[in-house]
């Protein structure tokens, strides 16, 4: 017999079990699994000795900028900082140039990034309510892994581009929607048995704060914080299960931040609703305390809250609350992140920090290897509807493999990230455990933090 790929002696890890085999890939598959060697030889040969196996991991939230903002970010640096990070697939979110409102648009950006695509990729739809509901079951059948609403966000009337802090006297702006307007998105997109991903913030209460505050030190985190509080997010997840328990929707809670929010979620799931959640790095591993070290590059929305919140999500992952953890990818530029706190863009890079830091919190003792395989594979896999294809090593499943050094020591350094524009709140961060070989595929993408393969992804979409 002759394999595409042969991985020895490595610790295979699920999140049930951990134990050691051989894995045999032939055709982009997995074609056998075996304590004892099989017979024949192989393109390529990995010795996993010493080192744990994972199926592919997977970030849910990538904004790579392209179509669009190219220059702060394109597919081909994010797909590549991807796989320096250890992820095998990533779920592009849908707020591009043009947006994917439309399966024209869909199939447009299918062809835009295929080509750049180091890692596999699924692709979010966008929900803007009378504007494209009709679209919404084509989309389904065309192949997005799920819908998302920027709840509260008003629309460009040319181009569909979100306008953020929306004013009546806008020209050529629609007005985000009302809440019948978002019920009857609820509607819609629980007729497609889709994930309905919404940013749960409550844009009212947001521009009414912040009027009052933005006169404040222009460098004040806190007040900063005041005009987003946790009520902003209480709020519309409150509203959003609301409408989901009414409507039968699968709504997902994107990136929470907050104490309250996990609670909300927690008690939805106790009487036996499908609301699920995911949350980032930077609500796990910074607060608000961090921001006079940190600086503006911390900026993001929601934004990273209080210790009460970092350790009320923490609690969420533990107690299974939380599905998963996602990087919610977001670079700008170092000049656009050079300024007032208030008016700078929110977002950093994540894609390539996502699994290291979550590696450091298996060495910290704060999740286990097993939890980590399910926040990180399995539960996201599962939840898009491509499990097994994804999320698990397995015969027949996708040959998409992250091996991982758990001894391996490391420090975060800005200028080391693989990505167009290098922002990151986590330069200088000493870490112990890293992604050493990122194969997709079957074919080894990275090894020891090197891209060594030219793009090589494909398209996933839901089964």
């Amino acid at each position: 017999m002759r394999w595409d790929h042969i991985i020895r002696n490595g610790e295979i890890v699920t999140p049930s079990a951990t134990y050691t085999a051989n894995i045999y890939i032939k055709d982009g598959k997995i074609a056998a699994i075996n304590e004892e060697e099989l017979n024949g030889d192989a393109k390529e040969i990995t010795d996993a000795s010493g080192l744990h196996i994972l199926p592919g991991l997977i970030d849910t939230h990538v904004h790579s900028r392209d179509g669009g903002a190219t220059y702060k970010e394109d597919f081909y640096h994010s797909t590549q900082a991807a796989a320096a990070g250890g992820i095998t697939t990533i779920f592009e979110m849908p707020n591009t140039n043009p947006t994917i409102n439309t399966v024209e648009n869909f199939k447009k950006q299918v062809n835009n990034l295929q080509s750049k695509a180091h890692v596999n990729f699924g692709i979010w739809g966008i929900c803007l309510g009378d504007l494209n509901n009709k679209d919404l079951l084509p989309l389904t059948e065309a192949g997005v892994i799920g819908f998302k609403y920027f709840w509260g966000y008003a629309v460009n009337k040319n181009t569909f581009q979100l306008v953020y802090n929306y004013s009546e006297d806008m020209v050529d702006v629609i007005a985000p929607c009302d809440d019948g307007q978002v019920f009857e998105m609820f509607e819609e997109v629980a007729k497609t048995g889709r994930s309905f991903g919404i940013h749960a913030e409550n844009s009212d209460l947001i521009n009414h704060l912040t009027k009052q505050l933005e006169q404040k030190d222009a460098d004040d985190y806190n007040a900063f914080l005041a005009s987003r509080p946790n009520l902003a997010e209480e709020l519309t997840i409150q509203t959003g299960i609301a409408m989901a328990k009414q409507t039968g929707a699968r709504l997902h809670i994107l990136h929470v931040s907050t104490a309250e929010g996990v609670k909300l979620i927690r008690e939805a799931q106790q009487e036996g609703y499908p609301i699920t959640a995911e949350t980032c790095p930077h609500y796990l591993f910074l607060t608000n305390e961090d921001y006079r070290e940190i600086g503006p590059v911390m900026k993001v929305y929601p934004l990273v809250k209080f210790k009460k919140d970092q350790e009320a999500i923490w609690e969420g992952i533990n107690d299974g609350t939380i599905s998963f953890v996602c990087s919610d990818h977001a670079p700008h530029t170092s000049e656009e992140k050079d300024g007032d706190l208030w008016t700078i863009p929110a977002g950093m890079c994540g894609v390539e920090t996502l699994a290291p830091l979550m590696l450091n919190a298996v060495s910290e003792g704060k999740i286990t290897l097993q939890q980590l395989v399910a926040l990180l594979s399995e539960n996201p896999a599962k939840q898009f509807d491509v499990y097994p294809q994804k999320g698990t090593i397995q015969v027949g499943s996708d040959a998409d493999i992250t091996i991982v050094n758990l001894n391996k020591r490391h420090v975060i350094k800005t200028e080391d990230l693989h990505s167009k524009s290098k922002i990151t709140a986590y330069d200088g961060f000493e870490i112990t455990g890293m992604p050493v070989q990122t194969i997709v595929n079957g074919t080894t993408v990275m090894k020891n933090g090197d891209i060594i393969f030219k793009p090589l992804g494909e398209l996933v979409t839901p089964k």
